[in-house]
């Protein structure tokens, strides 16, 4: 059985929460949670997330019950739904000249049988916590990561890089996206984290560890709180999932 909690808050800088979230009800045949960081100028943020998930969802509900529930049929269908999501969001920001540019993360768990089917798209990030190890599942489409793989700059000095927020990659600003899509096993008593970046520039994956690891009910509250805390200079979604 599943158990989720979620929380999202506006953060104490910006107007408004461009962040966006889904969970399933525990009795969903369709074991779905989903998390997007939208961005752009005027609403635009707030649109494309929105619009990112209600489309993926729609995708996965509707094209499940046909495929086969077999690991690649499942890979496919969750790649698929988030580049069906990234066509609309950009048909979206074609039709009224305010929104264009708009994007945003998505990050998608669609949990099946013990695994979980990732979808990623951005920054945003999936964590796993087994037994007493927390385990970074996605990487960060960040100019930032990329100077960390190339070997250009320490991971401690990616924490405080001035272009930080840059993404490589994001859903919604191309006509086409590749989004990163993998499955993981998802055992008992293992936890899912998955967030926006207004959590992890400000807390500590330690401390996301220890709140996760201590109280999954209460753990979205407490982060957020931190978050906030520490300067809350952006929208902030915590979402925790455990396999009860």
């Amino acid at each position: 059985m599943i158990k989720a909690y979620a929380k999202s808050d506006v953060g104490k800088v910006r107007e408004i929460n461009e962040d966006s979230f889904y969970i399933s009800d525990s009795l969903d045949e369709v074991q779905l949670y989903m998390l997007a960081d939208g961005m752009g100028g005027y609403k635009g943020g707030e649109i494309a997330s929105k619009l990112a998930i209600q489309s993926a969802k729609n995708y996965i509900e509707n094209n499940f019950k046909q495929i086969e529930k077999d690991k690649d049929s499942i890979i496919q269908l969750v790649g698929s739904s988030v580049e069906y999501a990234n066509m609309i969001v950009y048909e979206k920001s074609k039709e009224n000249k305010e929104l264009e540019g708009m994007g945003t993360t998505l990050d998608i768990c669609l949990i099946y049988n013990n695994k979980v089917f990732i979808g990623h798209v951005g920054d945003s990030r999936v964590y796993r916590i087994r037994k007493d190890f927390l385990r970074k599942l996605t990487q960060d489409h960040s100019y930032v990561q990329k100077l960390v793989k190339d070997g250009t700059i320490t991971k401690e000095e990616a924490v405080h890089h001035p272009q930080k927020n840059m993404l490589m990659k994001a859903l919604g600003c191309n006509a086409f996206v590749e989004p990163d899509v993998m499955v993981k096993g998802f055992l008992k008593d293992d936890i899912l984290i998955m967030n926006s970046d207004g959590l992890t520039n400000l807390v500590s994956q330690e401390e996301i560890f220890e709140e996760a690891k201590k109280d999954i009910e209460q753990a979205p509250k407490e982060l957020v709180r931190k978050a906030n805390e520490n300067g809350g200079y952006d929208n902030i979604t915590v979402i925790v999932i455990k396999n009860i």
